[in-house]
């Protein structure tokens, strides 16, 4: 093996001696797979075939042996070419090269196969070697792929690139009472005493951060999907979900196939469609052709779920389906692009539950899922556009957030509005059609659809995709003889330079019995509502009442009396959102003044998603906006008023979403009692349904509460069945301890990345780590939770490092989380600017709370 002590530069052409003859250039690239060098791959290489046989031990420490055979079209051999191995070299044994075996050279992550090895046309590799672990997600009994976005070279050797799609062979020899899917169908099976050798149909060409695959102890149904069958793999043994939620779970899966085929003109463009759920899954979901990964929590709902639960499902699955055609059939080129395969998904997920829920039930949804969740990172100082520059895809999990997920379908709906839908339809459909089982750019749909528009989309991308931030709109109402006179509109941005955000929204004016609403063209610094003079002076005025908008909203007073009396749910979720972002920014009204409003309605809403909004605020603000003394204040009113709105309440999913709240906030001795002869007794109150993940989920509410909690936690395991939720339970423990000493042990256990396998257990035991009654302890770990977060982001799946920050930070509201911050970030003013912006996003609360506190 050679061992290279000195790397030139990335794609320096040096000539290599051997025996005094020179050899052609030979490239050495960087660490990662930097775009110079997945340019150089793409124009040399095609045709790519990779015949993969992975043998898998039943015990999860042993090796895993593989060989592997990549076949590919060379256009020129000027240089050599690289495979990506991000691996200990040691691990590999042999490599032959068009039936020649040659010298391994492992630089940087890389392979690295000399010109005169190669040939102009079809060339083989051939490769024995140990296969990593990094991205086999390995367990006791089942192992799970995530190579997404460049974690394959984690695994075996590959040109980790997305533009470089390729098909798959693959062979699986595993224990043989395992079960296993992948991304081809399953050709046939053999067993050979204790072990099953499973042969795979070669795969639909993808990207390499598509192929996957799943093996282990699982159940199996089938199940029909419109006009597909599917094959399902899950480790749910709860018998109560599995009956609710197995014939809905192909049931969503074919109405979003059905939807997606008639709306993009385009059959299911893949030999099949299978799917796999998983314990503690790091994601949602994960769009794998033929092998959906989903959360097994996500999909297995039992009949106490609510209507957010059956919603995120709903959208969950539709969303997975949308990537069939936007994600795999047509990929992005580079990772800067991420965002859409992102957006469509989200975006089509969306207007598939309108064909399904209609319109009105739609824009609620779409208000409540998007908005809130954009708002949070866009009202930032560390926000970040939609699109975003990237070098390496070493580094392309930071661009993923909810920028993307949720600012995108906002602007995604905008501009199908700005266009009209039959005209951005139709763009699609020729975009779709333009690069089918290729790879494409936004500019390339940019272009497309630019054509289908009557506005300049160059012009308009530039703010809604290319920036950041939101605009902060206000108006000037001016009235005689109580008749409106003038009605003037402006916006300006929230930071930074002049801009201006084209948009379409609603204005409303309300009257006693009466609502007048207006649609505004929002596409200056400032315009007149000419529309509106003349008119009687109303109640007051609703701005953004239909939910489209986007941006910080004025808030007329005179709304606060008659909140509650607004007709339309979407008006008034409208309404609490931008309550609430005024309240962020000192604007209209204070913490205590919304906390006591959005308490009043507790028994007044009767819309399921918006009193789960308001739910959710009345929290946040109780442990982040309200300091330690107005919080025990406070605390015996806000329960007694939770608990009287409980019982006034008729739905049970209304009862079940104000008792969760009930038993995030509470304080007093008197609710403790309570609520622990709930649990001791598993006796829910009347007309509620509680099960068992509600039931721990309370335990280690009661848990952070007591001087001694470990009689509480005990129990709570002993109650658990299940393996894998056992195991999650076991996990979390510590972090909940009464004892110190425990938790800092178990902080002390993340610094080893083996401890944060389970990212997902993670983020939930960080939240009980630093849960606002544990914070005169905890505060001590944050300096050490920013030290971390480099490496965790290149050891980390993509949502990682922010649920890693957000999980740590999000209750925090003192001057020293504060200045723990701070200090860190002057003591590395060459930080990563896209981990910089992530602390900032995730600090956000965190300042604000000072500034509000202060006041």
């Amino acid at each position: 093996m050679l061992n290279v002590r000195h790397i030139l530069p990335v794609f320096a052409a040096v000539l290599v001696s051997c025996s005094g003859i020179k050899s052609a250039s030979v490239v050495y690239p960087e660490k990662g797979v930097s775009q110079q060098l997945a340019n150089h791959r793409k124009e040399a290489i095609s045709k790519v075939h990779y015949q993969l046989e992975l043998d898998i031990p039943a015990q999860k420490d042993q090796k895993i042996g593989a060989v592997e055979k990549v076949s590919f079209q060379l256009k020129s051999k000027k240089y050599s070419i690289s495979l990506d191995f991000k691996e200990d070299p040691a691990k590999l044994k042999s490599i032959a090269v068009n039936g020649v075996p040659i010298q391994l050279l492992h630089v940087n992550e890389h392979i690295i196969i000399a010109a005169k090895y190669l040939k102009v046309g079809e060339n083989v590799v051939d490769l024995e070697f140990t296969a990593g672990d990094g991205a086999l997600n390995r367990n006791s009994d089942y192992l799970y792929t995530l190579f997404v976005p460049d974690r394959a070279r984690t695994v075996f050797p590959c040109f980790d690139q997305p533009d470089l799609k390729a098909v798959y062979t693959l062979t699986l020899k595993v224990p043989a009472d395992w079960k296993a899917i992948a991304n081809g169908g399953l050709k046939d099976s053999t067993l050979a005493g204790s072990r099953k050798t499973y042969h795979f149909k070669t795969s639909d060409t993808i990207s390499t951060y598509l192929f996957a695959f799943a093996a282990g102890k699982f159940k199996s149904a089938k199940g029909e999907m419109d006009h597909l069958k599917a094959n399902f793999l899950y480790r749910e043994t709860d018998t109560a979900k599995i009956n609710h939620s197995l014939k809905e779970v192909f049931s969503i899966h074919g109405s979003s196939l059905k939807f997606l085929e008639e709306w993009t003109g385009i059959p299911y463009p893949f030999q099949k469609f299978d799917f796999v759920s998983i314990p503690d899954f790091q994601f949602g979901g994960m769009e794998h052709v033929g092998a959906i990964q989903y959360k097994e929590s996500a999909l297995f709902l039992d009949a106490g779920a609510t209507k957010d639960q059956w919603n995120s499902r709903n959208n969950l699955i539709a969303h997975e389906t949308a990537h069939m055609w936007f994600g795999d059939l047509v990929t992005m080129n580079w990772f800067t692009d991420v965002w859409m395969k992102e957006v469509f998904a989200n975006f089509m997920a969306d207007k598939s539950t309108e064909a399904i829920t209609g319109k009105e039930v739609f824009d609620l949804k779409f208000l409540v899922d998007h908005f809130p969740a954009a708002y949070g990172v866009d009202r930032s100082i560390g926000a970040n556009p939609i699109r975003q520059d990237l070098d390496n895809l070493k580094d392309a999990g930071t661009l993923y957030g909810n920028i993307i997920y949720h600012k995108a379908p906002i602007m995604m709906r905008q501009l199908e509005r700005l266009m009209g839908k039959e005209k951005f339809r139709q763009g699609v459909r020729e975009y779709l059609k333009k690069f089918s089982n290729g790879n494409a750019s936004w500019p390339d749909l940019i272009a497309i659809l630019d054509k289908y528009a009557d506005a300049d989309l160059q012009e308009w991308n530039k703010v809604w995709v290319n920036d950041t931030g939101r605009p902060i709109v206000d108006y000037v109402l001016e009235q005689k003889d109580h008749k409106i006179s003038r009605f003037s509109i402006q916006q300006k941005p929230e930071y930074g330079k002049d801009k201006i955000w084209p948009q379409l929204f609603e204005v409303s004016l309300h009257y006693p019995g009466a609502v007048k609403e207006f649609t505004v063209n929002l596409n200056a610094a400032e315009v007149e509502l000419k529309a509106a003079i003349g008119m009687d002076v109303p109640l007051f005025v609703q701005f953004n009442s239909s939910g489209q908008g986007y941006g910080l909203w004025p808030v007329d007073p005179g709304m606060f009396k008659h909140l509650y009396a607004i007709n339309k749910p979407l008006d008034r979720a409208s309404a609490y959102i931008s309550l609430y972002e005024n309240m962020l920014n000192g604007r209209s009204v204070k913490p205590a003044e919304l906390l006591s409003l959005f308490i009043a309605g507790l028994d007044k809403e009767k819309e399921e998603l918006n009193l789960k909004l308001i739910s959710g605020y009345i929290s946040t603000i109780f442990w982040e906006f309200t300091d330690a003394d107005g919080r025990l204040q406070r605390a015996a009113s806000l329960e007694k008023a939770l608990w009287k709105a409980m019982g006034n309440q008729s739905s049970a999913n209304h009862k079940k979403l104000l008792f969760k709240t009930y038993q995030d906030i509470f304080l007093s001795k008197e609710a403790g009692r309570q609520l622990y002869q709930i649990w001791k007794d598993r006796k829910a109150p009347e007309g509620l349904k509680l099960s068992e993940d509600d039931y721990t989920a309370l335990a280690f509410s009661l848990a952070l509460r007591e001087e001694d909690n470990s009689a509480i936690l005990k129990a709570q395991l002993g109650r658990i069945s299940n393996e894998d939720r056992r195991r999650r339970f076991e996990f979390i423990m510590p972090a909940v301890s009464s004892v110190p000493a425990e938790r800092d042990a178990f902080f002390k256990s993340l610094e080893l990345k083996s401890n944060r396998a389970k990212e997902s257990n993670v983020g939930v035991a960080l939240y009980y780590l630093h849960h606002p009654l544990r914070q005169a302890t905890s505060v001590k770990y944050l300096p050490k939770s920013l030290e971390m977060l480099s490496e965790i982001q290149t050891t980390g799946d993509i949502f990682f490092p922010q649920n890693w920050l957000s999980a740590t930070f999000g209750n925090y509201q003192t001057e020293e989380a504060v200045q723990v911050v701070t200090n860190f970030l002057k003591a590395h003013p060459d930080y990563s600017p896209k981990l910089k912006a992530k602390i900032l996003q995730s600090v956000d609360y965190l300042f604000r709370a000072e500034r509000l506190l202060k006041k």
